[in-house]
């Protein structure tokens, strides 16, 4: 008995109509990109586990999926280690390579590796999948798309400017009004941990606060505590738990808070340059709000952090990037600054769908079916058909000749508008007879007619 296929949890199969809603908003984000001026690349699937590996901390090295050498990958491995059952240190003998995490980390690559043929600053956009050995759950896959924009080679704040923009832009395009895009600065949060005396705990400082809307107070409390943040540095840091009013009434508050930082009284200038500025730009819809607690965990963020948060929808981030200039350092690059986003395309299209924003024009089906009655009726449609696509118009032949109630139910299934019928009658005349499926009307029509009326749907 054959076994019964499946796919990896996870990971998903998408139907005709699912990849025609992606697609949609891929085609919107890709042409905003590339209105504000950044530039497509693409890099591989899987790079060297080296490129990959420390760049995300202690956790995001976890869900990096590594994959096995080929051949007779244990040959060479020692039967020491072997036996030791260290998966640790076993998995670098017997896995060189892993698939991508994110697209961020690659892009640095890449601008290490082609820095002599790149005109900085370089403005870049990445829309390709990435892997992460996660806990599947709703809005949280192991395969999914990111839809990245970058800039490396300039530190000037009105790059972040411009990405508040750019997510403005985009979710008001999608119809996604409302958004709320949360901003916080690593160098505030490296001066809150120093005000505090945790200046030594950074990471696991940060990594615990950006719990704070999954886990609650009280459960990041009790994981800095076990991390070794001491009780008194925990209580000077409460505050920020319940940090509210404006965006100038809270960097205020951090001002004299962060004082004695020159570390973060840098980050909180840098947040007020940026939330000033869009204060006097404006934006379309979209909401800046300052959130001190936000962080993303990522070890690579050296200055601002974006996340995006859907309005009405309980469904995690749906964006989120920040600054970073000291990660192509890490690939023997100095001094180059990075600042970049990323549109979680996966999660955009849940929100999308459970809040009815998809337009009932997004389609892959064809305009029109031309039923087959028989070989002259196909070879006469075959030329029409060949005509309206030529304009761009989406057609085809059924291919068979079935019973026309056959040939219309699957023109209904398949949600095409329209079928064109042809007998002996039209091809002596020269005409179609085009039948609207939802209403039942048939007209006669000639080709230039014909060209035009689907050319209208």
């Amino acid at each position: 008995m054959a076994q019964k296929p499946g796919i990896p949890k996870g990971t998903r199969d998408f139907s005709p109509a699912e990849v025609a809603k992606r697609n949609y908003i891929i085609a919107i984000i890709r042409k905003h990109f590339e209105l504000f001026g950044f530039q497509p690349i693409e890099t591989p699937s899987f790079e060297n586990s080296s490129t990959l590996l420390g760049k995300y901390g202690e956790e995001g090295d976890r869900l990096i999926f590594k994959i096995l050498n080929s051949g007779d990958f244990l040959r060479k491995v020692d039967d020491t280690l072997y036996n030791s059952k260290d998966s640790a240190k076993l998995t670098g003998k017997i896995s060189e390579k892993a698939l991508r995490y994110d697209l961020t980390v690659p892009f640095a690559r890449y601008v290490v590796q082609h820095q002599n043929e790149i005109d900085f600053p370089f403005k870049r956009y990445q829309i390709q999948p990435v892997w992460r050995a996660d806990r599947p759950q709703k809005g949280r896959f192991r395969e999914f798309y990111q839809c990245d924009a970058d800039v490396v080679g300039s530190q000037s704040l009105w790059q972040e400017v411009e990405f508040v923009q750019l997510y403005d832009t985009v979710f008001a395009a999608l119809g996604l009004n409302g958004v709320t895009i949360k901003l916080n600065n690593r160098k505030v949060l490296s001066g809150i941990a120093e005000v505090i005396g945790a200046g030594d705990k950074l990471i696991d400082f940060t990594v615990a606060l950006d719990k704070l809307d999954k886990i609650g107070e009280e459960g990041v409390k009790k994981e800095m505590l076990e991390k070794g943040i001491s009780e008194n540095a925990i209580a000077k840091v409460q505050p920020l738990f319940r940090f509210e009013g404006t965006a100038g009434e809270k960097l205020n508050r951090l001002s004299e808070l962060l004082g004695t930082s020159e570390e973060g009284t840098k980050g909180v200038e840098e947040l007020r340059f940026i939330c000033n500025t869009i204060e006097a730009t404006g934006l379309q819809s979209a909401v800046l709000d300052l959130d001190v607690t936000l962080a993303r965990g990522l070890n690579y963020y050296t200055g601002a952090i974006f996340e995006v948060a859907a309005p009405g929808v309980a469904m995690g981030s749906i964006g989120g990037g920040g600054r970073y200039d000291d990660l192509t350092g890490i690939f023997g690059l100095k001094g180059i600054s990075g600042v970049g986003i990323s549109f979680g395309l996966d999660r955009i299209y849940l929100v999308l769908e459970e809040l009815g924003l998809f337009p009932e024009t997004v389609t892959s089906s064809s305009k029109a079916l031309f039923i087959n009655f028989g070989e002259a009726e196909a070879y006469y449609s075959v030329k029409a058909i060949k005509t309206l696509r030529e304009t761009g118009i989406k057609v085809e032949l059924y291919p068979d000749k079935a019973k026309m109630k056959k040939q219309m139910q699957y023109a209904d299934k398949r949600n095409i508008p329209f079928t064109v019928l042809v007998g002996e009658d039209e091809m002596e005349k020269g005409r179609y007879t085009l039948k609207n499926m939802q209403t039942g009307v048939q007209q006669s029509v000639s080709l230039e007619e014909l060209i035009r009326e689907l050319a209208a749907v």
